[in-house]
């Protein structure tokens, strides 16, 4: 059970997430913070607390009244599960929230890498007019017929798998449970098939949590059973991927073409070589982050503070 009228601290150093509740006259009684020193001042008095970056768990000990905790990312890995658990503090992720709009920007990157827009946003800074290409393989590419290995088919990687089959891409998923489904995918396999299955991805695409079976999952050797040309997109977590091997891939030539929007560390430190990786698309960890990302979140928000007034004991996307 929580109170009739809890107070809600909207704690993010950019999301308009107080701004939104006011456009909507939302029955919310709630602060907004942008950094930590402010939440720190705070805390004492707060009930609900909507956070993502700004979490670490010594405020628990500052937070004598928190009684849900509910994630703006969907990852919540930097949360002390055990410690919540503890204190009777419950605890939603925000999975799904983004899921279309992640789809949509995994989609975007495997564009701009088929279709070379790096390279054209390079020649129109330099106002050079490209000529036409007489050598096949540094051309554009089409993605009608072109196979597709997806790993991971949670919502965000069925809603890529669908998109994918729109271009009339042949699309092969790898996820932790198959017999979960095929989502979308023309195949769905276990985790174990990924070696096997590598030699016939003209596009790996990664869109999987990240959990002890997926760290440093693209490593040098995973990156050498692909067919030389291929294309590398990560949506999934900077940590999915061994920067080293990736670097390496690209500066041999071994892969074509790599675009991340997720590092190992962000923000990416201004000395990092992927930086200046070649033929390496960078994305600053925003494939969620659309205008409609705060509504969706106050949206969950307002669900399981309805489910915990009514002391239901199932949240959506529950996690404590």
């Amino acid at each position: 059970m929580i109170a009739p009228d809890p107070l809600v601290c909207f704690a993010h150093a950019a999301y308009r997430l107080g701004d939104r509740a006011r456009a909507r006259d939302l029955p919310l009684r709630f602060l907004e913070v942008r950094d930590r020193e402010t939440l720190d001042a705070v805390i004492g008095e707060v009930e609900v607390l909507v956070i993502s970056g700004l979490w670490r768990d010594a405020l628990l000990e500052r937070a004598p009244r928190l009684r849900f905790v509910q994630s703006i990312s969907a990852g919540t890995d930097q949360y002390d599960k055990a410690a919540l658990r503890a204190r009777g503090i419950r605890l939603a992720s925000a999975a799904g929230v983004n899921a279309r709009a992640v789809a949509e920007h995994a989609m975007a990157l495997v564009l701009a890498l088929t279709r070379l827009l790096p390279e054209a946003v390079r020649n129109q800074d330099r106002r050079v007019w490209r000529g036409m290409i007489g050598e096949l393989d540094r051309r554009e590419q089409e993605l009608a017929g072109k196979t597709l290995l997806l790993v991971g088919l949670g919502r965000i990687g069925a809603r890529i798998a669908a998109l994918a089959q729109a271009f009339g891409m042949r699309v092969v998923a790898v996820r932790r449970d198959p017999a979960a489904g095929a989502a979308g995918a023309e195949e769905v396999h276990g985790l174990a098939a990924l070696d096997r299955l590598l030699p016939e991805a003209d596009l790996l695409v990664l869109a999987c949590p990240l959990t002890p079976e997926t760290e440093n999952l693209i490593d040098a050797r995973r990156l050498a059973l692909l067919k030389p040309g291929a294309l590398f997109v990560n949506v999934a977590r900077g940590r999915c991927v061994v920067e080293e091997a990736l670097l390496d891939a690209l500066r041999s030539g071994r892969i074509a073409a790599a675009a991340i929007d997720v590092a190992r560390e962000e923000p990416l430190p201004a000395d990092s070589p992927l930086w200046t990786a070649p033929n390496l698309l960078i994305t600053p960890h925003s494939a969620g982050e659309t205008r409609a990302y705060e509504d969706r979140v106050l949206d969950l928000l307002l669900e399981n503070l309805d489910r915990l007034r009514r002391g239901e004991s199932q949240l959506r996307n529950q996690v404590v």
